[in-house]
């Protein structure tokens, strides 16, 4: 259960009880998941409650809407101050943030006669905790880069990744990692991917993943660290000879892997790049 007895949320330019909320059943995001959603962190800084990126989230949560034809009426300033505010009427210093759009009453497939926002936020450790993760690839690929907008953050996109994860954990796995259409190395269902070998990161190109803040964060962290990070088409094979391998995203932050289908990558987790890359993550967020 992700709120508590008295939780408030933000909804359509009210704060109300999470418990009193209700909503149409007929709605089109609830029949189709034609909605879209942005998931976001704040801490507890030294300098006080900071939403990490909050502004390039808001940008991505009017792009993906734009993207699938959902109206975005709403100005970001005024999300970021409402954001703000949820965490402050629930009194969370370390929180994970969801923000939702999602579409009324409407049987059709069409473009929405309505839609409503809503921004709620939860105490949420580590999405896929912290120790280090062991994984396989999913017979489940990424959704074709014709078939719809994948670089939106899509509600209905999500089965997709709720079946990976769950034929992943049937297995004995703590994650999966998907492979695009034609077989290249994607994503994981909820982050983005990072190997390491001979000195330097890999991780696939945009095209068909989700084009991760948290991941354009470690580009450029790696920047002022000097690590080179190369982008392009990798092969499940190129992860399995890698030295080391991280996922990351907002929800997760940096997460090391032990092993690809059980078998260990060659070297110590706090002897890679990612081990660096997951301190000087951590030292951003908490501006240390």
């Amino acid at each position: 259960m992700y709120f508590k007895e008295q939780t408030i949320i933000y909804l359509n330019g009210d704060f109300v009880n999470a418990n009193d909320a209700n909503s149409n059943l007929y709605l089109q995001t609830l029949h189709y998941g034609y909605g879209v959603f942005e998931g976001m962190r704040a801490y507890d800084t030294g300098n006080g409650v900071s939403v990490f990126k909050i502004k390039e989230h808001y940008e991505r949560f009017k792009n993906s809407c734009e993207l699938i034809n959902i109206p975005f009426e709403y100005d970001i300033q005024d999300l970021i101050n409402q954001t703000y505010k949820v965490l402050e009427l629930n009194n969370f210093k370390d929180a994970y943030v969801r923000p939702l759009i999602f579409c009324g009453p409407n049987m059709s497939l069409t473009k929405p006669n309505s839609v409503s926002i809503m921004i709620c936020c939860w105490e949420w450790g580590a999405y896929l905790g912290d120790n280090l993760l062991n994984v396989t690839i999913s017979s489940f690929s990424r959704p074709h880069p014709k078939s719809t907008k994948i670089e939106a953050k899509v509600c209905g996109h999500y089965v997709n990744s709720i079946l990976a994860v769950t034929e992943a954990k049937d297995k004995g796995f703590d994650e999966a990692i998907l492979l695009d259409t034609e077989g290249f190395l994607a994503e994981g269902p909820g982050s983005n991917l990072f190997f390491e070998k001979e000195g330097k990161l890999f991780t696939p190109k945009i095209g068909n993943i989700l084009p991760g803040i948290t991941r354009a964060t470690v580009i450029e962290l790696c920047k002022n660290l000097e690590i080179e990070v190369l982008e392009g088409e990798f092969l499940p094979q190129d992860l399995a000879n890698a030295d080391g391998a991280f996922l990351c995203g907002t929800a997760a932050e940096i997460i090391g892997l032990q092993s690809l289908e059980k078998n260990n990558f060659s070297k110590n987790w706090h002897d890679t790049l990612g081990k660096k890359v997951q301190t000087a993550y951590k030292n951003l967020v908490l501006e240390k």
